[in-house]
């Protein structure tokens, strides 16, 4: 008895696991870029140095109280305030979609209308039950890479 209780679990977890977002990945390194209102002010998250990680967007990219979703990467990069920039998952802590856009201040998840803040990643309403989890970047110059 115990052991198909353990075999049904083993395949509901592997069931779980393998199931994907009802999001869309194109592949692209390509963003979606929205302007939107400035949000609260945040504590500073990017580190500033040469990097050899993988090259995302000019900052200038990246609108002033809004910001880009990199679907093939599964990154969003805002700019809260000029000259302070972010980086989130693009995937939504709901279901797993992919976000889609940036405006009025949040990253938008186009599935069940979930909202996060773009100054740090927060829900601004749900159905999401935790915020995106930040993703390091590095600012050298005008290049914005995911460190």
């Amino acid at each position: 008895m115990t052991s198909s209780a353990t075999t049904r679990r083993t395949v509901l977890f592997a069931a779980a696991a393998l199931t994907t977002g009802c999001g869309s990945d194109d592949g692209g390194d390509g963003g979606t870029s929205t302007s939107a209102p400035a949000g609260t002010a945040p504590a500073p998250s990017t580190r500033a140095a040469a990097s050899g990680g993988t090259p995302l967007a000019k900052t200038s990219e990246i609108p002033v109280g809004g910001g880009t979703v990199f679907t093939g990467k599964k990154v969003v990069v805002t700019q809260p305030e000029a000259g302070e920039f972010k980086a989130f998952s693009a995937i939504c802590t709901h279901q797993g979609c992919i976000v889609n856009k940036v405006a009025d201040g949040t990253i938008d998840c186009p599935c069940h209308g979930s909202k996060f803040r773009i100054a740090d990643g927060s829900v601004a309403a749900g159905p999401a039950p935790r915020p995106l989890p930040a993703e390091q970047i590095d600012v050298s110059g005008e290049e914005i890479t995911l460190a």
